[in-house]
């Protein structure tokens, strides 16, 4: 790789921004996509172009179809940010670093965001929308909300729809979030916002405790971060 490449793939990774470097397998020429435009020796034809972007946005390195390129994906890394060190928090941290989320936890009680009970997490005590704008959600980043407390919940939300994160869910019955939605619209929140939420969080499969709960978030998120077709109705009955 060239210098002028290498430093480039550099500092995309350090901005956190996707990446992909493309090369040809006969030439050794080498294209660095970011941000939408490419870099390097190696021209991509527009459908390249596409084949480079949709292994980016499915995180897959490979040979791309049909030509003589391979495609190394650089992506941020997957993070999940919980609002709530609740008792649901408790096992849905430790399973989402094992899926390969960086986890942070956001609560202003700290009674409840301790290390005792969140061991090797980075714990956030600010107010939840303070603490969103100043950790900025990615397009890598789940957002789930669980405090199920208004004060905290709908400020969080607030932010979380104003960000690219490609999943956002809260924590509560299908009355408590009609009332949310109700509190939201009239906050100033749109319908194509409001529809980002999933709620009740998780799919449904029937989860009651707080271990069975967490596998079905984790489950939808990572649904929607594959772009997978539902094959049950989303919403889990709490």
């Amino acid at each position: 790789m060239k210098r002028a490449l290498f430093d480039a793939l550099q500092a995309a990774r350090a901005g956190k921004r996707p990446a992909a470097l493309i090369t040809e397998l006969e030439s050794g020429r080498q294209a660095l996509l970011d941000g939408g435009t490419s870099s390097g020796d190696l021209a991509l034809s527009d459908s390249e172009l596409v084949l480079a972007k949709q292994a980016l946005d499915d995180d897959r390195s490979g040979p791309l179809e049909e030509t003589n390129l391979f495609v190394h994906v650089f992506n941020p890394p997957l993070r999940l940010i919980v609002v709530g060190a609740v008792h649901i928090a408790q096992p849905l941290v430790p399973m989402a670093a094992l899926a390969g989320y960086e986890v942070v936890v956001v609560d202003p009680r700290q009674a409840w965001a301790t290390g005792a009970r969140f061991p090797d997490v980075r714990l956030v005590t600010e107010w939840p929308d303070d603490a969103l704008r100043d950790l900025k959600p990615d397009r890598r980043t789940a957002i789930a909300v669980l405090t199920h407390d208004p004060k905290l919940d709908d400020p969080a939300l607030g932010v979380a729809l104003d960000s690219p994160a490609f999943y956002v869910g809260a924590l509560g019955s299908r009355r408590t979030h009609a009332k949310r939605l109700t509190r939201l619209r009239e906050a100033g929140i749109g319908e194509p916002a409001l529809a980002r939420i999933h709620a009740p969080i998780g799919l449904a499969v029937g989860a009651k405790s707080p271990a069975e709960i967490s596998v079905s978030i984790l489950a939808q998120m990572t649904q929607e971060l594959h772009g997978a077709t539902p094959l049950v109705k989303a919403g889990a009955r709490l």
